[in-house]
């Protein structure tokens, strides 16, 4: 897989219901060629859990994105699902998949997470890049906090959407504990212009 060759550290795939990013039948061929770690997200319906607990990836990372959603808003309410997510949460641990709940960074979300068995957190980063421009100090400081706070509960930490080779490398800078990021659209287009193979490298350097 060209990815990995080129120094991609994993894969992550999106099986949402309409297949408009993948399809089901992929996440099981794709499974029998990563040789880096596969993380596998969505929202944790019936189905979905299924697919993850017969492909059994390295990772799940769990989005409250609701089926016909373009693309993830927002990060769950950990306190007001925090029984359904244990449960979830429960499965996957139990068969030895590390669980990631996708959030806002709010310490309070953070916390509901670490308490229903989370693994991970991953920082939904869309305000940090909007604002990134205008204020980029002023952008990063509620995510420092969350980065702290998920620290304090002994949390990994990962952070996804939006991110780029325009903001990334501050990001990392201001949390140089970050376990993992994931880069999709932009990453995508960047290859449009740089080729795959410079633009992970040119991704691979913010992180350095």
């Amino acid at each position: 897989m060209n990815i990995e060759e080129y120094g991609g550290q994993g894969i992550t795939v999106h099986p949402r219901p309409d297949e408009r990013h993948i399809k089901r039948q992929d996440v099981y061929e794709l499974r029998k060629n990563i040789t880096t770690e596969f993380n596998i997200e969505g929202y944790p319906s019936s189905d979905f859990i299924d697919l993850v607990l017969q492909v059994v990836p390295a990772q799940v990372t769990l989005v409250p994105d609701l089926p016909g959603q373009l693309t993830s808003d927002h990060g769950w309410d950990t306190i007001m699902h925090s029984e359904f997510l244990q449960e979830v949460i429960a499965r996957f641990k139990a068969a030895g998949i590390r669980t990631s709940v996708f959030v806002d960074p709010s310490p309070e979300m953070i916390k509901g997470a670490a308490n229903v068995g989370a693994d991970r957190v991953e920082l939904y980063t869309a305000a940090y890049a909007h604002q990134y421009n205008i204020d980029r100090e002023e952008a990063i400081k509620p995510y420092i906090e969350a980065a702290k706070c998920a620290k304090s509960y002994g949390l990994g930490l990962n952070a996804g959407h939006d991110l780029s080779l325009e903001n990334l490398a501050y990001f990392h800078q201001q949390i140089p504990w970050l376990d993992e990021v994931s880069i999709g659209h932009a990453l995508v287009c960047d290859a449009l212009y740089l080729g795959m193979k410079n633009t992970i490298e040119e991704y691979l350097k913010c992180l350095e």
